[in-house]
């Protein structure tokens, strides 16, 4: 319990935890076998030479829901999170070795969902590989947390995310509107097997890579709130 009350605190204070081992590499191997085997001429995948994306990824790839959410992840979401919390997105990114890929300073501020309504709280809708995805209420986006497994060793040499610390605790923040000189930045090294937990808030970056390795991330979200009657969340588990 001890450590359950550490990575809470540092969640909330910092906005985000890592946590190594929580994947053996066989466990790991067989994740990624799966991978290897899924169908990727569906709409839900996007192939270039700067990355391999599968969104829906728990829906899409058979069999791995088992794999990933066995009884040690289990247990560690329900003691860190609540057993009130479900799965509401999942993506699986292959950074390959040779990418130039990288994503500026940026919170993640939408969810996805099922179709596209007029409501309240409810803005900047967008479609991708026809998926709905819209900005939320505040109160939805704060009681997300998102959980990166991590499938290769990952560190500044090869996409780590970079986050500027606390920056959740301050609501909608700005990229242009960093201010270094009172902010922290953290590289968020993690083992294979490990994993990182952050504030969907929180402002994070990834760079290129630059050490010809892989950078292999699934990428889940879990939230407790029910979204207005109109709206489902699309791929809640």
């Amino acid at each position: 319990m001890a450590d359950v009350n550490m990575y809470n605190a540092q969640i909330e204070e910092t906005g985000f935890v890592t946590i190594s081992d929580l994947f053996s590499h066989d466990e790991v191997e067989k994740i990624l076998q799966l991978i290897s085997e899924a169908d990727t001429s569906k709409k839900t995948f996007r192939k270039s030479a700067d990355l391999f994306a599968i969104r829906q990824f728990l829906k899409e790839v058979p069999g791995i829901i088992e794999l990933i959410l066995n009884d040690k992840f289990k247990l560690l979401i329900h003691s860190l999170f609540g057993s009130d919390h479900f799965i509401v997105k999942s993506i699986y990114f292959d950074k390959p070795e040779h990418s130039n890929w990288f994503v500026s300073y940026h919170q993640d501020l939408t969810i996805s969902v099922d179709r596209r309504v007029e409501l309240d709280g409810y803005n900047k809708w967008t479609v991708k590989q026809n998926q709905f995805a819209v900005q939320p209420p505040l109160d939805i986006l704060k009681n997300i947390y998102t959980v990166r497994i991590h499938l290769d060793d990952t560190d500044e040499n090869n996409g780590a995310l970079k986050v500027v610390s606390g920056s959740h605790l301050k609501g909608i923040y700005r990229p242009e509107d960093i201010d270094w000189s009172n902010e922290t930045e953290h590289i968020c090294n993690v083992p294979k097997g490990g994993i990182m937990i952050m504030r969907p808030l929180l402002l994070h970056s990834s760079t290129r890579s630059i050490n010809n390795t892989k950078r292999r991330v699934i990428h889940i979200e879990f939230c407790n709130q029910e979204l207005q009657e109109e709206l489902k969340w699309v791929e809640r588990i």
